[in-house]
């Protein structure tokens, strides 16, 4: 939950600052998402097998929480430079992005554990299903 929250506020923010719904927001989410993690938003959907799903909903714990620092960051980031339009927000979403980055790289270093993995994590609905009728 605290990682949407974190989402809402930073997309409040890009509204009040010029970035349009849609294609703008997705090229700045990008910017951030390949900043911190490496990889882009698509390519982290086909590491995990992902089509037209939502690729939060099958993110694992760290990759949750490294978005939102990326995401929290970029943020506050922005808000402190005032950041209006893409040209200033991209460059808040790559300095809100290496943030998460640097952690990220301190993190796999200290456990010798990637954080992007090809796991999805999101519970396969027969099986919940399939409980449910055994209980």
């Amino acid at each position: 939950m605290m990682g949407q929250e974190s989402r809402n506020k930073l997309t409040d923010y890009w509204k009040d600052h010029c970035i349009k719904e849609g294609k703008e927001s997705a090229i700045l989410t990008n910017i951030i998402h390949q900043e911190w993690s490496g990889v882009s938003v698509k390519d982290h959907k086909e590491l995990k097998g992902l089509k037209a799903e939502n690729l939060r909903d099958h993110m694992s714990e760290a990759e949750l929480i490294f978005t939102a620092l990326a995401e929290l960051s970029t943020r506050r980031i922005a808000a402190s430079t005032q950041a209006t339009g893409m040209k200033e927000n991209k460059i808040a979403g790559k300095e809100g992005g290496n943030i998460a980055k640097k952690a990220r790289l301190e993190l796999e270093h200290k456990t010798k554990k990637k954080v992007i993995s090809a796991d999805n994590y999101l519970k396969p609905l027969k099986k919940e299903i399939k409980n449910k009728s055994k209980g």
